[in-house]
Parts: C-alpha cells; sequence; structure tokens
C-alpha cells in the first residue's frame, strides 16, 4: 500500500493528538486497538498517515520539528504520547489574515496565539510547499472565525491538487459554489466542521433522534459547554461565532421531529475557564411531553478531553479523502461528511450516514 501524505493547517490541540495517535496506533494489535471506528480503511491504517507539510503562525512552532511544535504553547491537550520521533518536517509560517483575534493579546502568552515576527506565506508559496512535499490531502485546523484563511488555504489546495478535510465550521463542502469548484477539479471535501467521537454535539442528536423515535414532543433544549484551551479563549470574541452556532444547531435541529422555533433552542460554547485546559464540559437540557402530555425533562452532564476525542475522527476523514483520490471522486464525500462532521452538505441520520460511509469504503474492496 502507499503511504498518505497529509499537510496541516494549524499545529494546535487537534493536531497534537492527531499526530500523538499516528504513532500511538503504529505496530498496535488490531483486537486492542481501542478508540478507533475503523483500524482499516481501504487498507490504510492510522500508522500509513504521514505528515509532509505544515503551516501555523505561532512563534513558538514556526520552524520547529512537528513532532516538537505539536506539545509547544499554547497547546495543552493531553499527552498519551511522548516518543513521537523527529518528522524531518518543519512548520512553515503561514498566512495569518483572520485567523488569530485580536483580543488574544489581552491574556496570557502561555494560554494565546502569538504571531512569528515572519514573513507570511503567499497563496503561491502554500501551493509550492504542497506540491514539492508531494502532499495529497490537507487538514484544516485553523480556529473557529477564520473565515477569510481558510478560504485562503481551500484556494490553494485547488490549485496544489490536493484533497480538503475541513475539520472547522466555515462552509466549504456545504458552500454548492466551493463544492462545485473542488468537483471540476476532481478533489475530494470532507466537510465541514469535525463532529467528536462521543461529543456533545453526537451525544445531543442521539438523544434528540431517540425522541423522535419514541414519541416525546422535543419542547425547549440547550447545550451549554465550557473549556480551557485555545479553541474556547478564541470564541470569547463572539463575533466570530456565527458559523459555528449554525453548525452545531443545524446538527441537532436536523433530526429532530419538528424543527424547534429558535427561542426554544441554544447550542454553542459559553464561556472559557482557564484551567480546565483542554477539557471540555458539556451541560444538556432537554425537556418534553410524553404519553398524556405529561412533562418530562432530561439532563446530561459530559466531560471529555477536546482534542484526542476528534482525533480518531480525523484519521478516518483523511483516509477517506485518500480514497476518493485514488477513485477520482471529486466534490464533497456525501456519506463521510455526513458521518463525519456537524455540517455537511447534506444531513442525514446518523444511522443513515454511517450506513453510506461503509458503502463508500467497501465499494473499492
Amino acid at each position: 500500500m502507499s503511504r498518505i501524505r497529509t499537510a496541516i493547517v494549524g499545529v494546535g490541540n487537534c493536531a497534537s493528538s492527531l499526530v500523538q495517535g499516528l504513532r500511538y496506533y503504529e505496530g498496535r494489535d488490531p483486537a486492542g486497538a481501542i478508540g478507533l471506528m475503523h483500524w482499516e480503511i481501504g487498507g490504510f491504517r492510522p500508522s500509513d498517515v504521514d505528515v509532509v507539510a505544515a503551516f501555523d503562525v505561532d512563534h513558538r512552532k514556526v520552524g520547529r520539528d512537528v513532532s516538537e511544535a505539536i506539545f509547544a504553547a499554547p497547546n495543552c491537550t493531553a499527552t498519551f504520547c511522548d516518543d513521537v520521533p523527529k518528522l524531518g518536517v518543519a512548520v512553515r509560517m503561514g498566512r495569518v489574515l483572520d485567523g488569530v483575534s485580536a483580543h488574544m493579546a489581552e491574556h496570557p502568552a502561555e494560554r494565546s496565539f502569538r504571531p512569528a515576527d515572519a514573513l507570511e506565506a503567499d497563496h503561491a508559496e502554500v501551493v509550492r510547499v504542497l506540491r514539492e512535499a508531494r502532499a495529497e490531502v490537507l487538514v484544516n485546523y485553523l480556529p473557529v472565525g477564520s473565515e477569510r484563511a481558510t478560504r485562503f488555504y481551500a484556494e490553494c489546495a485547488l490549485e496544489a491538487g490536493v484533497a480538503l478535510v475541513n475539520c472547522m465550521p466555515v462552509f466549504i463542502a456545504s458552500d454548492p459554489a466551493w463544492e462545485r469548484r473542488f468537483a471540476e477539479r476532481g478533489l475530494p471535501v470532507v466537510g465541514d466542521d469535525i463532529k467528536a467521537q462521543l461529543g456533545a454535539t453526537i451525544v445531543h442528536r442521539t438523544l434528540t433522534d431517540l425522541f423522535r423515535r419514541r414519541g416525546v414532543e422535543l419542547e425547549r433544549t440547550y447545550q451549554l459547554n465550557t473549556g480551557g484551551n485555545t479553541d474556547f479563549l478564541n470564541m470569547l470574541n463572539r463575533a466570530r461565532l456565527a458559523s459555528k452556532k449554525e453548525s452545531k444547531t443545524e446538527a441537532v435541529q436536523s433530526v429532530a421531529a419538528d424543527r424547534l422555533p429558535d427561542e426554544n433552542i441554544h447550542v454553542g460554547p459559553s464561556d472559557y475557564v482557564a484551567w480546565q485546559n483542554d477539557n471540555k464540559v458539556c451541560f444538556l437540557r432537554m425537556e418534553g411531553k410524553l404519553f398524556g402530555d405529561v412533562p418530562m425533562n432530561l439532563e446530561l452532564r459530559l466531560s471529555v478531553e477536546d482534542s484526542p476525542n476528534s482525533a480518531g475522527v480525523s484519521i478516518d476523514a483523511i483516509r477517506c479523502a485518500k480514497l476518493g483520490l485514488d477513485r477520482g471522486i471529486g466534490g464533497a464525500l456525501e456519506g463521510p461528511s455526513a458521518f463525519f462532521m456537524k455540517h455537511p452538505p447534506r444531513q442525514l441520520t446518523d444511522d443513515e450516514a454511517w450506513r453510506r460511509t461503509e458503502e463508500f469504503i467497501a465499494a473499492g474492496e
């Protein structure tokens, strides 16, 4: 089997968990490989993913080998694999644009982004790096609200001939104009906004679907989330949250028996608690009516390490993107996008998304 040559934009906590995971599962017995939805996809194992290029803008990461940069501040996720070998891939200075919110400067350096004093990469430079690295898949891990920066890298992927896995809530796969451009170039895109392995969104969706299947009328619901990583700190700037709130809210609305009025549903990031670090705590409440219009409510508290919770999903998305490339499929991969992402081009129930993804994987076997 060939390898999957992967480039990363944003060497933050999510990238740290991804790169740690590639090493952690290397040489493991599949029977004991906990935490993966798929050990193999199209013959590719997690350790078949190679990081061949990386971009960031933080001065503590630019110029360092990816194996070192993933542990540099302000990253604060769990270290579950501390023997990541040197990859021989230095983090390149990327393009800032709207990737760093101005309010970051008001917080301690060890907690926030600090752009490097280096010449920013332009479009031609990013395309050159991707081509010289022979990258096949580009993974977007930019901060929430990086609308212009995400479109910049999507343009670079199109010109360089690279598939895109868009883990952030900037709408590329789910935007018909962007999706059409990837289809015309014969490049797969999986997006948008990664859905964690067992996170707030998938739990909220599952319970909402359960209400529907069991004939319980859902009247009101909220999902409140707190965390202490740079993602939550970044989202203190509420102006950056429009796409994120739309993505998370639509993920829940799409599986409800009837769409809830806007005033009866609140889904979104809630507050930054520094000492939580990469731990994310979700508080979920659902109110409804049972048989005879008798009221009921459900409350749930979910605590997870945020970045490892998405890394296994990213590994699957990367491998599906590679399968799409090998099969000459361009545009959004509908099943994988619906299964792995919160805001796909077409919302499917989780059962249907899983079935469509399994069919996609099996199609070339």
